[in-house]
Order: structure tokens, then C-alpha cells, then sequence
């Protein structure tokens, strides 16, 4: 699929949503790949990675403007920024922060590859997963660090393939995604960790679909997350996919939007400040 791809034009559609699916407006059509819109939390601007770039989105005028990052390239689809929006987080190898204005970026941790997900609620803690050499077996986990830099922490130390870490807004679990069941499921941990053998991770998804990148709203009453056919390996680019909504009270899954996406689409945390609309990447491949 991928080298047939190769061979047409790839056109991204960053789109917003209301948190129940309707009223899907295209808020700007691009060419090229651009992934992964977050909201910054004044509501005024997404921002967008491409081409190893970040970009600033504003929702009134939706023409992106590139960030300055330094001597910082190859920024992939695992950025954010901090609640109280004055500060971006970036992945490219190390984790980054730097101004939300543009600027040097400051290099938080030090092992690498290291791709941010989360953000706790405070702005103190950043959770992201990695894979690191664990007694001669290398496997992907969930980590946090101090926004500053420091240790970091290991979260969890399950055999499977753990990622996708975001917090709830009330800082007390650790959402993500891992195969550890034998598909891809959503899970969640304490904030603390998942304890001894993992013994603290509940699975919360175990159906006929592969389910990844788990996004709670700022409310905490809605995660919407993105759901692959079963059996697809990991979270690949271009592919017929679905976002799907978790009721966090009731436990309630339902379809909200169908599409040609994957890699790209909503890789991180893209609701908008009020939870009431959130936003994502679908993509258009014409000759």
C-alpha cells in the first residue's frame, strides 16, 4: 500500500468535531502530510507537525506558521503544550520544551528514543513511553519525568508493547494503550504506576478492534481514541480506520467518525478546552 501511495498526491484535512461526532467542519486543507492537532488550552490555535516541523494553526485565520525550534529538526507526530499554554513539548529522539512562542529548545530527557504523550495536570510531570534494555530484553514501557528534567521513572514493566500515555484531567490514572492482552487494548494505570508485576493495570477495551491513543476530555467524561481492523500491526499511516468514543461513567463505546487516516490522525491529546469539540487528521490521496 505504502509504495503505491508513493506514487500519489497526499492532501491533509484537519478537521473539528463535536464530542458526539456532528457538525464535522474541515478547518484547513493542506497539502502534504501534517498529524497530530493539539488545542492550545486558550482555544485559539491548534498546533501541527510536518515535514519534521512544528507549526502554529490559528482556528480564525487557519494558515499554518512554523515555529522556530532551534537546531531541534525531525519533530515527529508526539508534541503538546503545557496547560497553561506557555510552554510546547516536542519529540525528536529526546523529549524538548520550549517557549510556545518559538525558541531553543531545552532537552528534558536524557535516554533516547523518548516519545511524549501526556502532561499532568499540574504541568509538573511529563509521561511518554520509550524502549529501553531491561535485563538484556528490549521493550517498549511507559515513563515519567519531571517537566525540568531528571530520572525518569518506570511506569510499568509488562512484557508487551505499552503507549500512548495521556492523564486523566483529574490526575489520578495514566491512559494508554498496549497488546499485552494479545490485541491492542485500552488500559489504565494509577498515576503512581502500575505496582508490583503490573498488578494495578485494568483493561478497559477487549473487542473485535485494535485500539490505540486513548484521549480524555478536559472534562473527564468522554475518551475518544482510534481503532484499527483487527490484526493490523501497530498504528501504520494511510489506512481505513474509526474514532471511537468511550463513555467514561457508563462505559459506553460508540462510532463517531470513519475514515482514511491512522498514523497521523490523532496521535495526541486534540480535545478543546471546554470538551466540546475535538479535532483530527484525515487524509486524501488523489494521482
Amino acid at each position: 500500500m505504502l509504495a503505491l501511495l508513493a506514487f500519489f498526491a497526499i492532501t491533509s484535512q484537519i478537521v473539528i468535531v463535536d464530542a458526539d461526532g456532528g457538525n464535522p467542519q474541515v478547518l484547513a486543507t493542506l497539502e502534504g502530510r501534517w498529524e497530530a492537532p493539539n488545542w492550545a488550552p486558550a482555544g485559539d490555535v491548534l498546533y501541527v507537525n510536518s515535514g519534521g516541523s512544528l507549526y502554529r494553526l490559528p482556528v480564525a485565520d487557519p494558515r499554518p506558521v512554523r515555529i522556530e525550534t532551534g537546531d531541534v529538526t525531525r519533530i515527529n507526530n508526539d508534541h503538546g503544550v503545557t496547560p497553561d499554554g506557555r510552554t510546547l513539548i516536542i519529540s525528536a529522539g529526546p523529549i524538548y520544551t520550549l517557549p510556545a512562542g518559538g525558541g531553543i529548545p531545552r532537552r528534558v530527557t536524557v535516554k533516547t528514543p523518548s516519545y511524549w504523550h501526556g502532561i499532568s495536570p499540574d504541568g509538573q510531570t511529563l509521561v511518554y513511553c520509550a524502549p529501553r534494555d531491561q535485563e538484556g530484553v528490549r521493550n517498549f514501557d511507559l515513563y515519567s519525568i519531571p517537566i525540568g528534567g531528571g530520572e525518569e521513572r518506570r511506569l510499568t514493566t509488562h512484557a508487551g508493547y505499552d503507549d500512548g500515555p495521556d492523564y486523566s484531567p483529574d490526575g489520578r490514572w495514566i491512559w494508554f494503550n498496549s497488546n499485552r492482552s494479545g490485541s491492542w487494548d485500552l488500559w489504565r494505570i494509577p498515576a503512581s504506576g502500575a505496582g508490583p508485576n503490573d498488578e494495578r493495570a485494568e483493561r478497559i477495551t477487549s473487542d473485535d478492534w485494535e485500539d490505540w491513543f486513548p484521549h480524555p476530555s478536559p472534562d473527564g467524561r468522554w475518551i475518544v481514541f482510534l481503532s484499527f481492523e483487527r490484526g493490523t500491526e501497530g498504528h501504520p499511516a494511510d489506512k481505513n480506520v474509526i474514532l471511537r468514543r468511550l463513555d467514561a461513567k457508563t462505559g459506553e463505546i460508540r462510532v463517531i467518525q470513519r475514515l482514511f487516516g491512522g498514523q497521523g490522525t490523532i496521535n495526541v491529546n486534540s480535545w478543546s478546552p471546554d470538551s466540546r469539540r475535538f479535532a483530527f487528521v484525515r487524509y486524501v490521496v488523489t494521482p
